[in-house]
């Protein structure tokens, strides 16, 4: 296995490569481009699930990081993992350490953030996987790389399998990024007006039986069925290996979490693909 560990300056990228590391990954961090080639070759040769982190600086332009990129990734199957994080996180984390923008110094550090984000655009577009960072801790940055890792170790041998990243959120704390497509939930009967469902979540029973049933969840669970059964070998035939679905509803803990479980569920009973489920608001990863 072989990763490509790219992002924003200050997202979680060492992050991420520890969590790796602890997983028995070969890791180097910000390996100059002149050197990826001979790298890659070496891990190859050996054998060894292998990580690298890169980042603008490893090249000093663009367009030479993507042309490299593109070039490895025609002699063997690496997988794109984008670390992002939203720009006002990005400014708190380095005023909090104190640290100047590692992109551009000469710069305020707003203008750095926006131009290292618009220098790596091509590339987020063609990670294989984006993670937001912005609402994790470090631990839980670490649990969801784990946890994709483990998911693509079990799943190695099933070439056109899809892995589907499950998000649940709260719309009042914005959409989850890098989201393929967003299913509102908040047409569906709230459990957070009975009294005794309020403190629990969708994960807990009481709260998945007062919602499964009722019959507009019966419905919308099945709608979602039906489309992802129609949708997913038409994604396999044009070889798309990643996608991911947003479920939201106002808080975040109940409607959102419920749907988000049952789909999960679902696809995996039905064989269709590794889901990977993340409940960002009551920071839950499995």
């Amino acid at each position: 296995m072989l990763l490509i560990i790219t992002g924003l300056s200050g997202a979680g990228k060492s992050t991420a490569l520890h969590a790796l590391e602890d997983n028995g990954f070969f890791c180097t961090d910000n390996l100059p481009m002149t050197m990826l080639a001979d790298w890659a070759e070496n891990m190859i040769r050996n054998e060894y699930n292998a990580a690298v982190g890169i980042d603008i600086r490893s090249s000093g332009s663009p367009e030479l990081l993507q042309q490299v990129l593109s070039d490895i990734r025609e002699d063997a199957d690496w997988k794109i993992v984008f670390i992002d994080a939203k720009d006002e996180v990005l400014q708190r984390r380095f005023s909090t350490v104190r640290r100047r923008h590692p992109y551009l110094t000469q710069v305020g550090l707003e203008q750095a953030i926006a131009a290292e984000r618009q220098a790596l655009g091509s590339l987020h577009h063609q990670a294989d996987v984006v993670f937001d960072s912005s609402n994790l801790t470090p631990y839980q940055l670490s649990d969801l790389v784990e946890s994709y890792w483990k998911k693509q170790e079990t799943s190695l041998a099933q070439t056109e399998s899809l892995v589907w990243s499950l998000v649940s959120f709260s719309y009042q704390r914005g959409l989850p990024s890098g989201a393929d497509m967003v299913m509102d939930m908040r047409f569906l009967p709230n459990p957070h007006y009975e009294r005794a469902l309020a403190p629990l979540t969708g994960k807990d029973k009481p709260v998945q039986d007062f919602l499964s049933q009722l019959d507009e969840v019966q419905q919308a669970e099945k709608y979602i069925q039906d489309w992802l059964s129609f949708v997913c070998p038409k994604m396999v035939q044009e070889r798309k290996r990643y996608f991911t679905i947003g479920f939201g509803c106002s808080g975040g803990r109940h409607r959102s979490v419920y749907m988000t479980e049952m789909i999960a569920q679902w696809l995996s009973d039905n064989h269709m693909g590794t889901p990977i489920v993340r409940h960002r608001e009551i920071g839950d990863i499995h």
